[in-house]
């Protein structure tokens, strides 16, 4: 679509000459940008131009940027003890986009753009990483992404705010994880979406027991559910341990906030929500091995 009300579009190489004036938005794939009428939009600024890396090794995970590209984070190639790497994978294809919008659209847009159906929010939301946010007085700010997305097309981002990249931890990298996904028809937008991340080493034993000796690192919870697209924002629950799948129905049925749109009812959202969660309980070896939910589980 055509922004006639755009005027001026600039490309800053340094972050001294990112500052937003009024009407100005920043620009990174431009796919949603693009696609609908943006009142108020002035002007552009093309985020390209910092030359931020795709993703960067760290000692404590892996950071993201946020002019990653989908195509170039499907390209990366994982650690041998990343076992959660089968999840970006299943969350890129889970937006049904051509490879064309893959060369585009990046990580950072997909989640600044907070729409519930946004699967790179649920792969970061699950992996409990951290945006990363440049503020106006050339400072920066942590948050975790979890916390960025408030509500279709809402976030925490203050005007003139820029999300630069995305750390995802390496203990969560290495433990399991789970996927389903719900649409109305072959192809349509998702209706619900449910990720699940666990120790590896709870699966075997069972025990639901401190395992951080074994994993390198301890994330604080033995079981992660996640749901993105049946609800406004991500809903989180956590639980030290892999939970009953009694324990979890019980927390869905519970969350009385569910999204409605011509893509799902909150009845039938919520339904089908609560089946996928028994299903990734019983992926994680779940049965007869209850946890406790652990405070200020959901968000």
């Amino acid at each position: 679509m055509d922004l006639v009300s755009v005027r001026t579009v600039r490309t800053p190489s340094h972050r001294d000459d990112l500052a937003l004036a009024p009407g100005e938005q920043p620009l990174a794939g431009g796919t949603w940008l693009y696609s609908v009428e943006q009142p108020g939009t002035t002007g552009l600024v093309d985020l390209t131009g910092l030359g931020w890396p795709d993703a960067e090794r760290t000692p404590d995970g892996l950071r993201l940027g946020a002019t990653c590209t989908l195509a170039a984070l499907l390209r990366l190639t994982p650690e041998p003890d990343w076992r959660a790497w089968p999840l970006v994978d299943r969350c890129v294809n889970a937006l049904l986009a051509s490879f064309k919008v893959w060369n585009a659209a990046t990580v950072g847009g997909n989640v600044a753009t907070a729409l519930p159906a946004g699967a790179v929010t649920a792969l970061l939301v699950t992996l409990d990483a951290t945006a990363v946010v440049w503020t106006t007085d050339g400072g920066e700010r942590r948050v975790p992404v979890a916390e960025l997305v408030t509500g279709p097309r809402t976030t925490t981002l203050a005007p003139g705010e820029v999300v630069r990249a995305f750390d995802v931890p390496v203990a969560a990298l290495r433990q399991e994880t789970g996927y389903r996904r719900v649409s109305l028809s072959p192809h349509g937008r998702t209706g619900t979406l449910v990720t699940a991340r666990w120790r590896a080493t709870d699966r075997v034993t069972g025990t639901g027991t401190d395992v951080s000796a074994t994993t390198g690192a301890d994330d604080g919870a033995g079981f992660v559910l996640v749901v993105t697209g049946g609800v406004p924002r991500p809903l989180v629950l956590r639980w030290d341990a892999v939970p009953t799948a009694a324990a979890v129905d019980a927390a869905l049925a519970d969350h009385d906030d569910w999204y409605d749109d011509p893509h799902g009812s909150p009845t039938w959202r919520r339904g089908v929500s609560r089946r996928f969660a028994a299903e990734l309980v019983a992926e994680a070896g779940a049965t007869g091995h209850s946890g406790n939910r652990r405070a200020g589980g959901a968000r």
